[in-house]
């Protein structure tokens, strides 16, 4: 396996994307500011000044204009980028379905944060879980490296022919976006090599082979158009792992649907996004120690949901706490919840499923907040039922 490395740096996770963003060189990227994922465009403005990128930067008045641009632009023919979170993300959201219904291979790194109102910067997932239904891939990083590494395979997942869908690279705000952290990097020329030049099938700009994007679709086609992204995002599931292995073999750094931490035996087990999968791992460590037979599963990919990875992997769990850093306000629990459940229902597999929503507006969580939770799914487990299907973690009453 061929180790393709340069340096380590003390970066953020911002600046670890911004730095991503360089080496990929993207023709265009149109962007507005928005905390905390500002840092992103704000350090690659720095490159397209000092001229080390030859892309063409759109300063524009919203994040409704910068997805808006991000749409004309791809569809032209130019290999797009741009960044949001937040409230950012729902100033976008007309243009964002519209974005994957043109299956334009849009990279969009999202500092994750917490939706107003109230007005609040820190993070939590319901921004990028309000949008999980707009036909965009959704890649979930515990850390600044996972997101830099991430940010260059989702130029090739994008522009896959077979996939042509715009792809989220999700971290969280200020917790990952703001931390230091060492990063190795990449060799400049092996991560232009690696993503290629991309060459679009049908740009607008192709005078001599004429097409139409967004045109008015009714009752007679609209109905196959939704249809066939659908079919891409199940696509996806089979050919990422192809993409997976080709970033393996050229940077030595291994990449999966999903990941899991001493989940083989496990009794009890707990499923976390970002990183809070950090804070858990630890637990179940001490756990471990303890003679607990703890194990954690970590989501990487949200869109297309990987429900055979996930079902695999929790076969011999007998108890199973789902961690929500969204609320969906549906009375049934939080969107990584309802999902985990509905895979597990018609796979003979039947461990006991409590929900823990947690972390909301960048609310901290604590080892002994997982403890809890690992506690509770001991109780569940001696008692056969789980008390409380639906808790609030770390939240006043």
């Amino acid at each position: 396996m061929t180790q393709v490395k340069s340096k380590k740096l003390p970066l953020t996770g911002d600046q670890a994307v911004a730095t991503a963003m360089k080496q990929i060189d993207p023709d265009v990227v149109a962007a507005y500011p928005i905390t905390p994922q500002t840092e992103i465009v704000m350090y690659f403005s720095n490159y397209v000044a000092n001229g080390q990128v030859s892309t063409e930067l759109i300063p524009v008045e919203s994040e409704h204009s910068a997805m808006s641009a991000c749409v004309g632009a791809s569809a032209a023919g130019a290999r797009t980028m741009t960044a949001t979170s937040a409230n950012g993300l729902a100033l976008m959201w007309e243009i964002v379905y519209i974005a994957a219904s043109l299956r334009l291979p849009i990279i969009m790194p999202v500092v994750n944060r917490a939706l107003s109102g109230p007005i609040n910067i820190h993070c939590d997932h319901s921004d990028t879980m309000g949008a999980r239904d707009s036909g965009w891939i959704q890649i979930y990083c515990e850390s600044g490296q996972e997101a830099y590494e991430n940010t260059i395979l989702a130029v090739r997942i994008a522009e896959h022919k077979d996939i042509l869908l715009p792809v989220m690279i999700c971290q969280d705000g200020f917790i990952t976006s703001h931390a230091v952290e060492g990063v190795q990097l990449l060799e400049d020329k092996k991560v232009k090599e690696f993503v290629g030049e991309y060459k679009p099938d049908h740009p607008l700009l192709d005078v001599d082979n004429p097409v139409t994007y967004g045109p008015l679709d009714l009752q007679d086609y609209y109905f196959e158009h939704k249809r066939q992204q659908s079919e891409a995002m199940k696509g996806a599931l089979k050919i990422m792992p192809d993409l997976f292995k080709e970033f393996e073999k050229a940077f030595g750094a291994k990449y999966d649907f999903i990941d899991t931490y001493k989940l083989e035996d496990a009794e009890i087990a707990v499923v976390a996004l970002s990183s809070t999968a950090g804070t858990a791992r630890s637990v179940v460590d001490g756990l471990r120690a303890g003679g607990v037979k703890a194990g954690l599963l970590r989501p990487r990919v949200f869109r297309p949901f990987p429900k055979e990875k996930i079902i695999g992997a929790l076969k011999n769990v007998k108890a199973l706490a789902v961690l929500d850093r969204a609320e969906s306000f549906s009375a049934e629990g939080g969107p990584l919840y309802t999902e985990i459940k509905a895979a597990l229902y018609d796979s003979g597999i039947k461990p006991l499923v409590a929900n823990y929503i947690y972390g909301l507006g960048g609310r901290d969580i604590f080892p002994d907040d997982i403890k809890k939770v690992y506690s509770d799914l001991g109780a569940a487990l001696k008692n056969k039922k789980v008390s409380n299907p639906i808790n609030y973690l770390g939240s006043r009453e």
